[in-house]
């Protein structure tokens, strides 16, 4: 099984203002939400995790090797990071050669390129786009050519920003399933979130992320049935878990399916 450990995990922009105070997790192949108000750490402790950034101290451990003098280039195999903006990655002329960069910079060939890329794009919906330009698809596709082109480099990790910005419905669903089918692949799925109703249905745990620390971690549905502590977060809870409260019930449901179950099994 793959693993991340992070060991007394410290990180500093500016000296004397920590951004990160000693985390102490471990990552597993139970697909991971990471939840905060901005400003929490979030976006920095998915970056030190990628080797954008370097700790001030600690360990990061990957499958027991500590990684967190890498470079980015010899994490690349191991750990995608799917940016919360695509403009951000995307540089490429035609939405295929963007989405075998990645697999080529990482030692495959021009024909496994493409045909792990074209597999990708017709996981993310995108099939027949091939020699589009990525910049005269709307944002919402370019997102998922920008999650193909991370997919199709089959790395043990995949971190995803912000992967429901500019989605619609049936955009989230697709991110959904996408999610779900690599953690049947054993792939470590990690995300980084402010929409709760997608973290409700989508993610096994949630870790709040709070002022550089962890301040809940645990399964989806015990983090969110701690009002308080999420209040003290700037967090709120999904917006069934909030109504079925208002209504006077105390089960806590994670969405409409969990209550409807409820309520033909109690009828």
């Amino acid at each position: 099984m793959n693993t991340i450990e992070i060991k007394n995990l410290h990180f500093s922009y500016n000296a004397g203002e920590e951004i990160l105070k000693g985390l102490n997790l471990t990552i597993d192949e139970r697909s991971t939400a990471i939840i905060g108000q901005n400003g929490a750490g979030k976006t920095t402790f998915v970056k030190l995790l990628k080797g954008l950034l370097r700790p001030t101290e600690g360990q990061i451990l990957f499958n027991g090797q500590d990684i967190s003098k890498q470079t980015v280039a010899t994490l690349a195999k191991d750990i995608g990071l799917i940016f919360q903006n695509p403009n951000d990655q995307i540089f490429k002329n035609t939405v295929l050669d963007e989405v075998m960069f990645g697999p080529m910079q990482i030692g495959m060939s021009k024909d496994k390129a493409k045909e792990v890329a074209l597999k990708a794009l017709d996981m993310v919906g995108l099939k027949g786009t091939e020699k589009i330009n990525p910049y005269d698809l709307g944002l919402s596709e370019r997102k998922m050519v920008s999650i193909a082109a991370i997919v199709a480099m089959d790395t043990k990790v995949v971190i995803f920003d912000e992967p429901t910005i500019a989605q619609d419905y049936m955009g989230k669903k697709r991110i959904q399933a996408i999610m779900k089918e690599l953690q049947r692949q054993h792939k470590i799925v990690i995300s980084i979130l402010h929409d709760m109703d997608f973290v409700a249905e989508t993610f096994d745990r949630a870790i709040v992320f709070a002022k550089g620390d962890a301040l809940l971690d645990g399964d989806v549905k015990s983090v969110f049935k701690e009002k308080d502590i999420l209040e003290k977060a700037y967090l709120e809870q999904p917006y069934t878990m909030q109504l079925c409260y208002e209504l006077g019930y105390k089960e806590a449901f994670l969405n409409p399916e969990d209550f409807v179950a409820y309520k033909k099994a109690n009828q």
